[in-house]
């Protein structure tokens, strides 16, 4: 019969709750390809024109739960010609979608803020589409930081 010793069983419980936290880290953050999907999806598979919308997240963001986030498209908003959908994509989080807007002429702008939440440091795009089958596409980069210490 082999006796296992407490140092024996607490190095054990120690590499396995490290391996546990290493695949859970794993699973925690969505694929760059659930990201392009899901962008195609939206899109149809229409190509992106860039310069339209303006994103306004933090640089740094001390606490990843709430990231305040704005965005505002460069379009008209008339009954014939306006933006209709706005998709926001952070590839990082478990689930990239983030967030979907539904837009109408009646909503004046093609605008919306909201606070959102982001895993890790990461590029959030913004997909914005119009009734008419324009995309305009951008993205900006947030820092998440814990405790205020950056890097």
């Amino acid at each position: 019969m082999r006796v296992v010793s407490r140092r024996n069983t607490l190095a054990l419980a120690a590499g396995g709750a490290l391996a546990a936290l290493w695949r859970a880290d794993a699973s925690l953050s969505a694929d760059t390809d659930e990201a392009a999907a899901e962008i195609a999806k939206f899109t149809a598979g229409k190509l992106a024109e860039a310069g339209k919308i303006s994103i306004e997240l933090p640089e740094i963001a001390e606490n990843g739960n709430t990231v305040p986030l704005a965005i505002a498209v460069d379009h008209p908003m008339t009954p014939d010609d306006y933006v209709s959908d706005i998709l926001v994509v952070a590839p990082a989080n478990p689930r990239a979608r983030v967030a979907t807007f539904h837009l109408t002429p009646m909503s004046g702008r093609a605008e919306a803020a909201t606070r959102i939440r982001l895993a890790a440091t990461q590029n959030v795009i913004v997909v914005a589409k119009t009734n008419n089958g324009r995309i305009y596409s951008d993205q900006k980069e947030v820092k998440i930081t814990i405790g205020g210490c950056g890097g």
